[in-house]
């Protein structure tokens, strides 16, 4: 019996998980056998930076107290390598999200399209404020 190794390089962008991809009578043949058809189901690996929401990517963001308030960049490298640097000018509040449009997944059947990038924040509070640093906090937000 001879062996064939294939090597499937997936270069069609934005396939989601469960897409099938489909070698027509590529399978084990013989003598008075039809090939079978190969079927690859597409599965997605975790991301260390983005969760993927259908087209959508979504990232979360640590960022201090002091820059919920005040304001901030938020720097995100892309899938594609690229460093976008989002201004965060609102309030972050719980449940707060930034929108950047069309940096999200590739459409797979219209690649040059994007889904949107979703930034979530992680509030970092101090862990302990002196007496001083209370006292002006009261001063500027009010009891």
């Amino acid at each position: 019996s001879s062996r064939v190794l294939w090597t499937l390089a997936v270069t069609q962008f934005g396939w989601k998980k469960g897409t099938k991809v489909r070698f027509e009578r590529e399978g084990d043949e013989g003598p008075g056998i039809i090939p079978a058809d190969i079927v690859f189901i597409i599965d997605e690996k975790p991301h260390p930076r983005f969760q993927r929401d259908g087209n959508d990517l979504i990232h979360t963001a640590s960022i201090s107290l002091s820059q919920a308030l005040t304001g901030c960049a938020v720097e995100v490298l892309t899938l594609d390598n690229r460093r976008l640097n989002i201004p965060v000018n609102d309030i972050v509040s719980p449940g707060y999200t930034k929108v950047v449009r069309g940096e999200g997944m590739p459409l797979s059947k219209t690649p040059d399209q994007k889904g949107d990038l979703i930034i979530k924040f992680d509030v970092v509070f101090p862990k302990r404020l002196t007496d001083e640093q209370k006292r002006a906090i009261r001063s500027t937000l009010g009891q």
